[in-house]
């Protein structure tokens, strides 16, 4: 027996995983510093809730290792306020709060609210936080059916299976007709990763959609945990999917990173206040739902039998074709042959009719179809602008981010792009060499100390001075014929034992010489000297060695850091180019099919004119034996038209297998729907219509309960999403 409670699931999960990559995208675009998005997202976040008060819009970043444990807990806050008040209070349980945007300051006040100076502005700020998450993510890895950890399967080959557990937590205790239960908050989390073609292959996901670009496979999967609790419908009947459970052949696994986005606003926006006008109606509805289905599935069938039919005939088709061709240009040529075959030709002529009102037929039916395709391909087209624009606003966050970390680590460096961010990061990289830094630690120390000591070169003159003139007053006292030193000789002046006129004539030698421009140069030389031995003590000390040392190891760690950022933003490159390879396939393949309704129609058209035209031959067969001339320039029309149609004959077959694919996958495709999803669905609702709705109406409620994470003042309404980022896992 078909295993419902797994395959309706997947029903679900299809529509709605791309549902969610659009509209979660989008939710996500103001990030920790988003500040250059600020204006559009303002114009685009003031939603109907906002209703003119202060709305707190908050981001929750869990950046956690490859098991989903939570290494960092990082809370963007956006405290919209559309009435310009100068003053705004706040509740929050974060810790090292930081305005990111303006110069805004908040003070504490005795209720321990934040009290933000806002002057008319909107607030933006950071902090981070411990306090326990309302879901909990867990991931575990399974090679060739065993578990492993991370670090046992990175490098490792065999068939793989990656799973995400999701643990709702959070829930409000809400009296449903009567009775206390418990209802947990609607979390719908959407798990995404792209994976490596060259070491995935077959990949599959339970509960999700996986998209194949030929280099790179995207892998989206949708969960709800605690939303079977909620709805409390028969389990084995119908069923609400709690993990995500990837399976793929791998070749030296490598994960560069996996992101998994929560988020409880698609139910709290819906309204159930009027649920009980229609809940009378609701099996009844689900009754007509069965009927139609069966009705299109009838109708898929048919469309892909006689579709059949028409590829069958088409080989005869296009030899009849050709035979009436031969046939038509060896009646041109013999006027006098024909008149013979008129006969044979009648018969001919009624048998083409009789394919010419197939072929119109099958034409109609074909432009129906074709119609069909261009309609959903141009809305799956008409989403390709919000899927990259909101990988783009991630992206741009991610590189704004990066800014905000470089500049905070004293590096300078141009704005990050999506077009220059690996040159630049490469750049700072290579400036961080431990042989430059090491030399422009070196130099900048020299100039340090040179510059020290150079102030002090008077002081070093003074000294030099003195020694010269210590050398110079030994020198007169000798050539004088005193027998004593320069400093025996100051002794003697102070102890004024020598005569006046000997202390002139000895002073004035002495100046005379300290005068000269030799001395003078002896000084500046020695001077210079003197400078030059101070410096290079000083650069050989221990305290400037070890300056020098710590710039070399900081350098280090700064280039280990932009290398790891790098590799980061390389991998969410590849995603981004990815969504950028699909949207395009995607807007090709809409604009094609719109060039092949249109086809289809002037063919549709084209077999019209040709009923038409067989049936005037008919008739003019008939009277063939009574003007061979009119049927000279009849039968020069019939074979122009005939050629024409014989040209055409290839296109038609090519096109009518395309269209017999795509019904046989419509028509199994509705089967499967109606047999796993719409009878599973009436068969489980069945009989708890009302008991349903107010099951509902309670978790609209939790939903809309559920505003904040880190706290949000009751004067405020909110809303907040969870965006966890694992760590990769490779070889190391």
């Amino acid at each position: 027996m078909t295993d419902f409670k797994k395959i309706t699931p997947k029903i679900l999960s299809a529509v709605l995983s791309l549902v969610l990559i659009f509209s979660i995208v989008a939710t996500t675009a103001y990030t920790a510093g988003a500040e250059s998005n600020a204006v559009n997202s303002k114009k685009s976040s003031l939603s109907d809730k906002d209703n003119g008060k202060l709305f707190k819009e908050e981001s929750v970043y869990i950046i956690a290792d490859a098991e989903g444990n939570p290494d960092k807990v990082i809370v963007s806050d956006w405290i919209k306020n559309p009435e310009k008040l100068d003053t705004i209070k706040d509740k929050t349980n974060l810790s090292d709060i930081k305005n990111v945007k303006g110069d805004e300051t908040y003070k504490l006040n005795s209720d321990n609210m934040c009290v933000w100076d806002a002057k008319g502005n909107d607030i933006y700020y950071q902090g981070t936080s411990d306090a326990d998450l309302p879901v909990d993510l867990r991931v575990s890895y399974i090679l060739d059916g065993k578990v492993v950890s991370p670090d046992e399967i990175a490098g490792k080959s065999g068939k793989v299976t990656i799973r995400f557990d999701y643990k709702n937590k959070q829930y409000e205790t809400v009296k449903i007709n009567g009775k206390k239960e418990r209802i947990y908050v609607p979390f719908i989390m959407l798990t995404g990763m792209m994976l490596d073609n060259e070491k995935f292959s077959n990949v599959s996901v339970n509960n999700g959609k996986v998209i194949n670009d030929g280099n790179h496979t995207i892998v989206a999967g949708f969960a709800m945990p605690g939303m079977e609790e909620n709805l409390k419908l028969d389990t084995e009947k119908f069923s609400m999917p709690d993990n995500v459970e990837i399976t793929a052949d791998v070749k030296d696994f490598k994960l560069s990173t996996t992101l998994t986005v929560a988020s409880s606003d698609m139910f709290g926006d819906i309204d159930f206040s009027d649920a009980d006008k229609t809940i009378k109606d609701l099996n009844k509805k689900l009754d007509d739902l069965t009927d139609a289905t069966n009705k299109l599935i009838d109708g898929s069938s048919k469309l892909y039998n006689g579709i059949s039919t028409m590829l069958k005939k088409s080989d005869a088709l296009i030899s009849g074709v050709q035979s009436l061709a031969d046939g038509a240009k060896k009646l041109t040529n013999g006027i006098s042959e024909l008149d013979k075959g008129a006969g044979k030709l009648n018969r001919g002529v009624k048998t083409l009719y009789k394919g010419a009102s197939s072929l119109k037929s099958g034409a109609s039916k074909m432009k129906n179809g074709l119609n069909d395709l261009a309609y959903g391909l141009g809305q799956l087209s008409s989403n390709s602008y919000a899927l990259t624009s909101g990988a783009k606003q991630v992206f741009d966050t991610l590189l704004k981010t990066a800014d905000e970390q470089i500049a905070a680590a004293g590096l300078k460096a141009d704005k990050l792009t999506i077009s220059n961010y690996a040159k630049v990061l490469s750049e700072i990289i290579n400036s961080l060499d431990e042989d430059k830094v090491r030399e422009q630690a070196e130099k900048m120390a020299l100039e340090s100390v040179t510059q020290t000591v150079r102030s002090q070169e008077d002081l070093i003159k003074a000294g030099v001075t003195a020694a010269v003139r210590e050398q110079v007053t030994n020198g007169v006292l000798e050539k004088a014929g005193l027998n004593m030193t320069a400093e025996q000789y100051a002794a003697a002046v102070e102890a004024e034992s020598v005569d006046p006129d000997t202390q002139a004539q000895i002073n004035g030698a002495v100046e005379q010489q300290m005068g000269s421009s030799a001395i003078i140069s002896t000084i500046d030389t020695k001077t210079e000297e003197e400078i030059q031995k101070l410096i290079d003590t000083n650069m050989k000390s221990e305290a400037v060695k070890a300056q020098i040392n710590q710039a070399v190891e900081s350098a280090k760690a700064g280039a280990m850091a932009i290398k790891n950022l790098k590799t980061q933003l390389d991998s969410f490159n590849q995603f981004y180019l990815g969504i950028n390879t699909y949207t395009s396939g995607v807007d090709e393949a809409s604009a094609g099919a719109n060039q092949l309704s249109s086809g289809s129609q002037k063919l549709s058209d084209g077999t019209k004119t040709l009923k038409k035209g067989t049936r005037k031959l008919k008739k003019g067969t008939a009277d063939l034996k009574a003007g061979t001339s009119k049927l000279s320039s009849g039968s020069l029309a019939l074979y122009n038209g005939v050629e024409t149609l014989n040209n055409g004959t290839g296109a038609l077959v090519d096109g009518v297998k395309l269209i017999n694919n795509g019904a046989l996958s419509l028509s199994d495709g509705l089967k499967k729907y109606k047999k796993e999803g719409i009878d599973v669905l009436v068969d489980a609702v069945e009989g708890k219509a009302e008991a349903l709705v107010e099951r509902l109406k309670a978790i609209s409620k939790v939903s809309k309960d559920y505003k904040s994470f880190s706290g949000i003042n009751k004067d405020m309404d909110g809303k907040v999403n969870f965006i966890y980022k694992t760590d990769s896992v490779e070889n190391k």
